[in-house]
């Protein structure tokens, strides 16, 4: 049968380690996951006993495509309380997932052919969606120097837009806001759209993260209910765009999904007031990253940084190996341990890099850590 280009795009590597270590498990072994860059917590108990309420009075069908208008302006009221930004709810998209939201942004922003600029390391999937829609992913190659993150100087002159992620996957390094309008301003100057994914905001440590709407409203802000709120499964995010954007999203969102779940969406409206439950979840991730940043070392991986946000350590292990991918699967047979080698972050570093996930309990990510150590002493000999 014939076939469109369009597919032959790279494997998600983090979906085929997690298949693997679901191999293991199914044999019988103990895996520690630290490969998947989700929560290790459910939805919050206040949001599944609104969603319980909600399936007994109504028939949870088609919502209009922009999203209920209650989620609409419970996220514009989010950006009031967390940066002192007025935000209008008409700019609020809801999306099927961040996923979505990426595509929706895509489509609208750029035709065929047109050149995006996405930091290395970075989310493979940024380069998978852009590659499939007949756009060209254009990396920059960001220095440790910079944390990770790109830099004015690191922009060709020829984009069509850049993509940036703050706190980042894999780093959980942050833009700090004179940074990030130093990005904006000139992608502005040469007539580049500028997308912000802030799915990791919320889950910071030192320092809060910045909007992009605190500083331009010409920009394309792009978040999920799937990290801060523990709702990976539940597949629901949301865009903010320019308010002459808006109906050329809604149009397409119409026609590509219809609308995100409804019943999603009302997890996601009652999970933004259980804000007791997300802290608590907060707390094992400050707990979790002080056992990584002391862990780690004492295992043999001494080249990492501490993150600003989200829950990964990046670690550079080009002194241990020349191929992170056979790497990690040494790891999970031999330690137990799932993680996710470096080339789904960067093609042309990654053979030397590491992402280790902190997400799940401490309990997990204590014997993780332990088994870590056991394997690299015995690798040493």
């Amino acid at each position: 049968m014939r076939v469109s280009r369009r597919g032959e795009v790279d494997p998600f590597i983090v979906m085929d380690v997690m298949e693997a270590a679901r191999r293991a498990e199914a044999a019988g072994r103990d895996i520690v996951h630290m490969e998947v860059g989700q929560p290790g917590t459910p939805a919050p108990a206040g949001a599944r006993a609104a969603l319980a309420a909600a399936m007994e009075r109504e028939a949870l069908g088609y919502t209009v495509g922009l999203g209920l208008p209650a989620l609409r302006a419970r996220i514009a009221r989010l950006y009031g309380d967390w940066y002192d930004v007025d935000l209008n709810p008409e700019r609020v998209i809801v999306t099927p997932g961040s996923s979505g939201a990426f595509i929706l942004a895509f489509t609208s922003l750029f035709d065929t052919g047109a050149r995006v600029g996405i930091g290395a390391p970075g989310y493979p999937s940024y380069r998978q969606i852009l590659s499939a829609l007949d756009l060209t992913p254009v990396m920059l190659e960001c220095a440790p120097e910079n944390r990770l993150q790109p830099v004015p100087g690191d922009l060709p002159g020829d984009l069509d837009g850049l993509m940036v992620a703050s706190p980042a996957n894999p780093s959980g390094t942050m833009l700090d806001k004179p940074a990030l309008a130093a990005l904006i301003e000139a992608c502005a100057g040469q007539g580049a759209a500028f997308i912000s994914d802030e799915i990791y905001h919320g889950i910071e440590y030192d320092k809060k993260a910045v909007t992009a709407l605190e500083i331009s409203d010409e920009t394309y802000v792009i978040n999920s209910f799937s990290k801060y709120f523990s709702m990976t499964g539940w597949r629901v995010g949301w865009m903010v765009v320019p308010e002459d954007h808006v109906r050329r999203i809604e149009r397409l969102a119409q026609n590509l999904f219809i609308c995100a779940s409804h019943a999603a969406q009302v997890v996601a409206l009652a999970a933004m007031d259980c804000t007791d439950e997300l802290e608590a979840n907060m707390a094992v991730y400050r707990e979790n990253r002080r056992l990584m940043l002391d862990g780690l070392p004492k295992a043999g991986f001494t080249k990492i940084a501490p993150p600003d946000g989200a829950f990964y350590v990046y670690a550079d292990v080009s002194d241990l190996t020349e191929d992170s991918r056979a790497f990690a699967a040494e790891i999970l047979q031999e330690a137990g341990v799932a993680v996710t080698p470096g080339l789904d972050f960067d093609p042309g570093r990654g053979a030397g890099t590491l992402r280790f996930s902190y997400a799940q309990s401490s309990e997990a990510i204590a014997e993780g850590l332990a088994r870590l150590e056991r394997f690299m002493t015995a690798r040493r000999g």
